[in-house]
């Protein structure tokens, strides 16, 4: 999926509101697994007053090792499919479940830049996946234009809006 719009504080701030709201209702605890973000979903979310009675916890698991202590990401995944892969949000995604206690996580795995990207996963390559403590996690490619911010600022909005959606559905 291409994206090219980039959020602005306060369309991130609106979508924090948004995803508070939404775990209150179905009185659910977040968690956020976080690479390329770096804690920017956790910090987003946070920065809302009364936030500890929804979001469970946030992990920055910048490293593969710390995707495997911290997550419970499979090593033979990240040689496999790499740590930016499908497989591996899942693994995150579910990891942050399981692992600190949520009803909801959101993981997210990419290429942020303007380093480290290759020809089969360039700059701006970001998978981001959900999981539910009642069901399958599911995750989706996407690809971001812009620099390291904007390819960040990017990832925050899908993912808060990933989150909704499976709050909704």
């Amino acid at each position: 999926m291409e994206k090219s719009f980039v959020p602005t504080d306060a369309e991130l701030a609106a979508l924090a509101v948004c995803t508070a709201a939404a775990m209150q209702r179905h009185s659910s605890m977040l968690a956020s697994a976080e690479s390329c973000t770096g804690g920017w979903i956790a910090k987003t979310l946070t920065d809302l007053s009364g936030s500890s009675a929804w979001f469970e916890a946030g992990v920055v698991s910048y490293s593969n090792a710390a995707k495997m202590s911290l997550l419970g990401v499979r090593r033979e995944t990240l040689e496999r499919f790499g740590a930016v892969s499908k497989e591996t949000a899942l693994e995150m995604a579910s990891g942050a479940v399981d692992r600190l206690n949520a009803d909801v996580a959101v993981a997210v795995t990419g290429i942020a830049g303007p380093t480290g990207g290759t020809p089969d996963k360039p700059v701006g390559t970001v998978w981001i996946g959900w999981a539910r403590r009642s069901g399958a996690a599911h995750a989706r490619l996407f690809h971001f234009e812009g620099d390291r911010e904007a390819v960040r600022r990017q990832t925050v909005a899908e993912a808060l809006e990933g989150v909704l959606a499976i709050l909704t559905n």
